[in-house]
Parts: structure tokens; C-alpha cells; sequence
């Protein structure tokens, strides 16, 4: 009797499911094949591929470093290493293995390929244990959370964790010594993309064991002791690290800051969704009633985690590093967002919020396209003006566009690089935080961070040690061209209003 407890410790009181209405039974059938789930798949994976080049920020400079990385061990390279680490290093791993099979294009396709379909069906499964069904009408909801502003910022290795966190999650649900053996793998593989979400996930893990040992009634004070240890925590980093927190942090504690990707015409999917999630919340509450909503635990992980990202620095300067642990709110409203749609499961949207929620993913999508196919153009002649420089040249840009919410154009020079010159500015090596690390000047890449912030933004002096030193750049009439930098003068920066291009 007492094994059975035990492997039911972490099974949260089952919520009162709503009615819904019976689905026709040729599409009740197809929602169970399983051949349903390799066809959505490759449908989930067109924004993967209908670009020649995958936009997602800090994509181009892990594929760099993975190119930089084979370099390395060829040859000594001066002031370079590559090191082993625990870490924040999965998915670098699984490209460059893939970038010596089949090259950098493929590489980058395939990865990035594994990585959402890890997540989003992580992220489904989560949803499914929660709702204690098949979630198909809040796919749409993932898959666009899926594509978001972590998958454009680039943070795979954050985004691999924490897909693979969901299915630890969908394990542990209903636990019992089976799933909690399949889980712990699953937690020690997402440990090495990235420790954030696992912490993330151990935290709820925690909640869920505890809120089912004890009655519903005790679960306001579980819910003040998880505030309490927040704050505390708060505390001991402030006191101990440098870190910084900002009140702004509550317009992330939603999820749906993740739809605004790009510019402001994403504004338009952020309100669309709001209004959307609040109709099914509230269509919720009036099938369940409010106090069983509330009450149950899928709502209150919701509330915890969106807590959390409103009361825990979004900036962290861990020792040892050399960079902070930057953006850990708009990494982890993403994980809100899956919160919130794995509450949302238990309900079946009504024909307008089908119709609403149909339009929304036509003009994300839609938008997407458009902003990437613009992009890849501006990518194409970037590799266009570095060809024409002599190999093996030290090549630096600053070209941004202050419109863009994630940093679309800042590591396209990293990508235009690989095979042919160094980018020197590139930021990996003076961080720390990943496995190329920088240990002395080197002709190769800035020591400091500093140092590659300040090429970045255009505010670095040359030094004569720098040069030869070129630098991608447009000119008056939006032309791509490469400069040459002298000693002394300040490297420069150019706006340019991608996007706006016609």
C-alpha cells in the first residue's frame, strides 16, 4: 500500500473536466493515428526551411564558433581553446557534429529541426497530461510560442532545455518509478543545454509533489511559501552577485510577449492572443466554475512561474563568467506561456475563438515569412561584400536597427564569415559561458567583452594591434560596402531600417 502512495505522491488531484462536445468520428480517428503526428510535424517545420538561411539571432554565431571550434583543434591557434563544460553546450555540440557531416547549411536546418520538434511536442505532451487529453485545438497556440522571440533571438540551447524539461514534466505529472527513471535522463540531457529551465522545472516538480500530499485548502500557503523563497532569493543574488531587476519585468508574466518577435505589426498578434487566451479562460471558468480553476494546480503553476519572472533578477553575473546570465525573464515567460496553454487544454475553443485563433497563426506566420525573406536578402549581401576581401581578414559590422525587439542583424557578420575570415567582434570566446574560450590577445577574436561589445555598437577605438581590420558597412544609398579601419579612429555604426526595405 504504502509503494503505491509513494508512486502517486506527485499526481495532483484530477480537475473536474469540462463537457465538450463529441468530435465526428473520421476525425476522432484521425486525431489518433499516429501517422497525424509525423504530417503536423513536417508542417510544424516550414519556418524551418522556406529561407535559404534560418533567421534566429544567436544562430549564426554558434555555427561560426562551431566552424571556428574545428579550426582550432586542426591547428594551434593562438589564445584559443576549446574546453570541456557541464553546460549551456547540447545543442552546440549536435551542430558542430552535424556541421562535419554535412556542412553548415544542413547543419543548421537539421539542428534547429531537432530542437522545435523536442519543444513543441515536449511542450504538448505537457499540455496532454495536464488536460488528460489529446490537446490538438492548443497546438496552434505552441507552435506559434514555438516560434517566437526566444526561437528568433536564437537561444537554442535555453530552447532545447526547456523542450526537454516539458517532457520531463509530462512524466512526472503521474508519477510513478517507471516515469520518474525515464525522467531523470531527460533532466541530465536538458542540464547540458542549459541549467535554467531545469532549475525552472525542478522548482514545479517540487510544488506538484508537495500540493498532493496535502489538502487543496493548505495550497494558498504552499503558494506564499514559493513568494516568500522568490524574494529570499532575490535577496541572496542581489547580495551576493551583480544582478539587475526592473519593474517592466510585469508585462512578461503573461507568455504572450513571445509573439512580439520583430517589430510593431507584431503587436497586433500579441493583443489577438490576449483577447483569445481571455475568452478561453473565462469559457473555462463558467464550465468548471472559478473556484475549481483556481484551486487546481495547472492554474497555480501559471501563477508561481509568472511570480517568478516578475520577481527574480532577469540578469545575473554568475562567478566565473565574464558576462552575465542576461534576458532570464523574457527567456522564462516563454515557459508561462506553455503554462498557460496547458491550462487552457482542458477546454475546446468555441467556432469565433477558432476563427480568431486561425487568423492569428495566418498573420504570424504570414509575418514571419515576409520579415525573414527580407532578411535573408540583407544576409546575401553581407556574404557578398565579405567574398570580395582576401581570405583569413579580420571583419567586424555594426549595422542595427533599433526597431527590431531581437537582435536580428548583429551576428549576421558571424555566419557571412565562416570558411573565409574571422569575425572578430564575435562575443562566445570573451564570455566564458561557452566552450571556445579566449585566454590571451589573439589575431583572431577580441579578448574582452568589452572590447567585442564595443565593435558591435561601433564605439571602438582601432588599436594598431587590431589591424588589418575591415569593417561591413552601408552606405548613403543603402549599398553594401567593406571599409578598411585605421589605428585610433573610432570604428562607427550604421541604423538601417531593415524591415522597411521594399
Amino acid at each position: 500500500m504504502r509503494k503505491k502512495t509513494a508512486a502517486r505522491a506527485m499526481t495532483p488531484p484530477a480537475p473536474e473536466s469540462p463537457v465538450q462536445p463529441a468530435a465526428h468520428p473520421a476525425l476522432a480517428a484521425l486525431l489518433r493515428s499516429r501517422w497525424l503526428y509525423l504530417l503536423v510535424s513536417l508542417l510544424l517545420l516550414a519556418p524551418c526551411y522556406w529561407q535559404p538561411h534560418v533567421e534566429a539571432g544567436d544562430l549564426s554565431s554558434h555555427i561560426y564558433n562551431s566552424w571556428l571550434a574545428q579550426q582550432i583543434e586542426g591547428a594551434h591557434m593562438q589564445g584559443l581553446v576549446v574546453v570541456r563544460q557541464t553546460t549551456n553546450i547540447l545543442f552546440d555540440l549536435i551542430l558542430s557534429g552535424l556541421f562535419k557531416l554535412l556542412g553548415a547549411e544542413a547543419a543548421q536546418h537539421i539542428a534547429v529541426s531537432l530542437a522545435v520538434l523536442i519543444f513543441i511536442w515536449g511542450a504538448f505532451a505537457f499540455a496532454g497530461a495536464v488536460s488528460g487529453q489529446r490537446p490538438w485545438q492548443i497546438l496552434p497556440c505552441i507552435a506559434m510560442l514555438a516560434y517566437g522571440w526566444v526561437y528568433h533571438m536564437g537561444f537554442f540551447d535555453f530552447y532545447l532545455s526547456l523542450g526537454l524539461c516539458f517532457w520531463a514534466l509530462a512524466l512526472l505529472w503521474k508519477a510513478n518509478p517507471r516515469r520518474i527513471a525515464a525522467a531523470i535522463p531527460i533532466l541530465i540531457l536538458a542540464f547540458l543545454a542549459h541549467a535554467l529551465p531545469v532549475a525552472w522545472a525542478a522548482c514545479l516538480i517540487g510544488y506538484v509533489f508537495l500540493a498532493g500530499r496535502i489538502s487543496a485548502r493548505f495550497h494558498i500557503y504552499l503558494i506564499a511559501g514559493s513568494l516568500v523563497a522568490m524574494v529570499a532569493l532575490h535577496a541572496a543574488l542581489h547580495g551576493t552577485m551583480e544582478t539587475r531587476w526592473s519593474a517592466q519585468q510585469i508585462v512578461l508574466t503573461t507568455g504572450l510577449d513571445q509573439f512580439w518577435v520583430f517589430d510593431a505589426k507584431y503587436y497586433a498578434i500579441l493583443v489577438g492572443q490576449l483577447m483569445v487566451w481571455g475568452s478561453l479562460f473565462l469559457h473555462l471558468m463558467r464550465l468548471t466554475g472559478a473556484r475549481q480553476v483556481v484551486s487546481s494546480i495547472p492554474f497555480q503553476l501559471c501563477a508561481i512561474s509568472a511570480a517568478g519572472v516578475f520577481i527574480l533578477p532577469t540578469s545575473v553575473l554568475i562567478p566565473g563568467f565574464r558576462h552575465a546570465l542576461v534576458y532570464i525573464a523574457e527567456r522564462m515567460s516563454l515557459g508561462v506561456g506553455i503554462c498557460v496553454c496547458a491550462l487552457l487544454a482542458g477546454v475546446r475553443p468555441r467556432r469565433i475563438e477558432q476563427y480568431a485563433l486561425t487568423l492569428m497563426v495566418l498573420l504570424f506566420f504570414g509575418f514571419l515569412y515576409r520579415d525573414e525573406r527580407v532578411l535573408n536578402s540583407f544576409e546575401d549581401r553581407m556574404q557578398n561584400a565579405v567574398a570580395a576581401l582576401p581570405a583569413g581578414q579580420r571583419v567586424i559590422s555594426a549595422i542595427d536597427d533599433p526597431d527590431l525587439r531581437v537582435n536580428a542583424l548583429t551576428h549576421v557578420i558571424d555566419r557571412a564569415c565562416i570558411g573565409h575570415c574571422y569575425s572578430y567582434a564575435n562575443y562566445e570566446p570573451s564570455t566564458a559561458q561557452f566552450r571556445i574560450r579566449a585566454t590571451a590577445e589573439n589575431p583572431y577574436v577580441a579578448y574582452t567583452y568589452e572590447d567585442s561589445w564595443l565593435m558591435q555598437v561601433g564605439a571602438y577605438v582601432v588599436k594598431d594591434r587590431d589591424l588589418p581590420l575591415y569593417q561591413v558597412d552601408l552606405d548613403g544609398s543603402g549599398r553594401m560596402v567593406v571599409k578598411s579601419l585605421r589605428a585610433g579612429a573610432p570604428s562607427g555604426s550604421t541604423t538601417f531600417k531593415v524591415l522597411g526595405e521594399p
